[in-house]
């Protein structure tokens, strides 16, 4: 879709949410947080695939990205098919893991055994030592989904993330408690399309779409 193509009365606006693509440290999983990571081959694959997936499907007027290299990466490539501007958003940037930052599950698991419980089993009471809490991570993501609707209305825009902030404004837009951030997944490049209007407020259309990096077409 052009820009020419959409309804001026059209008053809902469009986010296409994109976890970036592969990095290292999320298979064996390490608490990444903040650490400033390229794309592997197969992240830069996985963009590449997204790319020629989006860019047959949507006519962004503005990629939105965390400021984090993987995601700025991810939404350069993203954006080479459109004449577009490209944004870092730092409010969007993935969760602050304090002392865990680098460190493999493993080891805190190890280390700290009630506290890397408490974030596996209850996420929304855990707390990351010298981190961030998810009520933190949410009133800054909430931000976010004030800030898009309201500057870009009628408008599709694009918002490159990671698997924190992805699943939290994905549990904002659905109404759910911050107790269910394990239940969704987001793997790298995955899509999820979100639709917001005055009337409805959030439309979740998709979820964690992945089919795009394995086709053979991209069609």
């Amino acid at each position: 879709m052009t820009p020419s193509d959409r309804s001026p009365e059209s008053a809902r606006t469009r986010i296409v949410l994109v976890r970036h693509g592969h990095v290292e440290g999320i298979a064996p999983p390490r608490f990444r947080g903040r650490t400033d990571l390229p794309l592997t081959e197969e992240g830069m694959r996985q963009a590449e695939r997204t790319r020629d997936y989006l860019a047959n499907k949507f006519w962004p007027r503005v990629i939105y990205t965390s400021p984090l290299s993987h995601c700025a990466r991810t939404d350069e490539i993203i954006a080479e098919p459109y004449a577009v501007a490209t944004s870092p958003l730092p409010a969007f940037t993935d969760i602050d893991c304090g002392e865990w930052q680098g460190k493999s599950y493993g080891e805190v698991r190890a280390a700290e055994p009630a506290a890397f419980t408490s974030w596996r089993g209850t996420p929304h009471l855990a707390a990351i030592p010298g981190g961030e809490s998810l009520y933190r991570v949410a009133a800054r993501v909430a931000c976010v989904m004030r800030i898009i609707p309201a500057q870009h209305r009628g408008d599709t825009d694009f918002l490159v993330g990671h698997d924190s902030v992805n699943r939290v404004l994905l549990l904002l837009a659905l109404d759910l408690p911050l107790s269910r951030f394990w239940h969704l997944q987001q793997d790298p490049c995955a899509t999820n399309i979100l639709d917001h209007d005055g009337a409805d407020g959030w439309i979740i259309q998709s979820i964690n779409e992945t089919a795009h990096l394995t086709s053979a077409t991209n069609s």
